[in-house]
């Protein structure tokens, strides 16, 4: 991507992912947020796309606005789970109707159950390697993927699961940006297993995915419905922070989720990463913490 290379605040660029918002009131959340991020200068901004298609038209009214009403480079998620091959040219000729040439082609979560039966809608796909070439067939798109640092927990192991990476990236697509995680050993040995595999798409930007955590019981299930794993000495340091009562402790928990995700970055960054893609929830006050401890005058940008 382009805008990697663009001169930026601090060590690295960074990048934020929005979701869709379920009422006026999350939406105005997720303006307030946009427009605080909209002057730190971020490389680009996501906007996820929800199970089976489920946010298909607020994804595309949002992301449509984003583009036309801020400084911001959207990128849209597509997902090709629930979609016929009709219905993917549609939303990918509605994204280029507004200007939006940024894609992230994902195979997507099966709705209602993220971790359930995958099913093939009977005439769409059935792998985002698929998606990648159906997405540069019809026009000049900039394509990203998804990546995971654990594997993903369909594939049966490390292996395979570098090989679908691969196939992605060898059918067009031009980075990669990963599932959260909380191990950055996880992600240098994801890069290390691409670079293995195939050298050419190994030095294509690798993109890893970070989520300052506020609340305990949220990045539990989080964690739960992604397939992926909250380390245990982490999930014990989060805990003690919590307490004992019926209540977390919101600000404790908070106070070292600031921390693991600062220290993450600081050795991401040290390993030459392109770039830091935060995880925002809508909100942007943690993520501007962590930006701040690592030294990016991101409001000056």
């Amino acid at each position: 991507m382009q805008r990697l290379a663009e001169p930026h605040p601090g060590p690295v660029p960074f990048s934020v992912e929005f979701y869709p918002p379920r009422d006026e009131q999350a939406e105005a959340r997720l303006w307030r947020a946009v427009r605080i991020f909209e002057r730190m200068g971020p490389a680009f901004v996501s906007m996820t796309y929800g199970a089976g298609g489920s946010t298909r038209d607020r994804t595309l009214r949002i992301v449509g606005q984003l583009a036309r009403e801020t400084t911001l480079l959207p990128v849209a998620h597509l997902t090709a789970v629930g979609h016929s091959v009709d219905e993917l040219r549609a939303m990918v000729g509605g994204f280029a109707d507004q200007g939006i040439t940024n894609i992230l082609a994902l195979r997507g979560d099966p709705p209602g159950d993220p971790l359930g039966e995958w099913i093939k809608h009977p005439d769409g796909l059935e792998y985002a390697e698929q998606l990648v070439r159906l997405v540069q067939e019809l026009g000049d798109f900039n394509v990203g993927v998804a990546s995971f640092p654990e594997g993903h927990h369909r594939a049966p192991d490390l292996d395979h699961d570098t090989r679908y990476l691969v196939s992605k990236l060898r059918a067009g697509a031009q980075y990669s940006i990963t599932q959260m995680f909380f191990d950055v050993d996880d992600f240098l040995r994801l890069r290390d297993r691409v670079v293995a595999a195939d050298p050419e798409q190994g030095a294509k930007p690798l993109i890893p995915g970070i989520m300052p955590i506020t609340s305990l019981a949220s990045v539990r299930r989080m964690v739960e419905l992604s397939g992926s794993v909250l380390p245990a000495n982490i999930d014990k340091r989060l805990a003690a922070a919590a307490g004992g009562g019926p209540d977390e402790d919101r600000e404790a928990v908070r106070a070292v989720g600031i921390d693991l995700a600062t220290q993450m970055a600081q050795r991401l960054i040290a390993e030459g990463v392109p770039c830091l893609h935060f995880c925002s929830l809508n909100f942007a006050k943690a993520t501007s913490e962590v930006l701040e401890r690592l030294g990016m005058n991101v409001m000056a940008a």
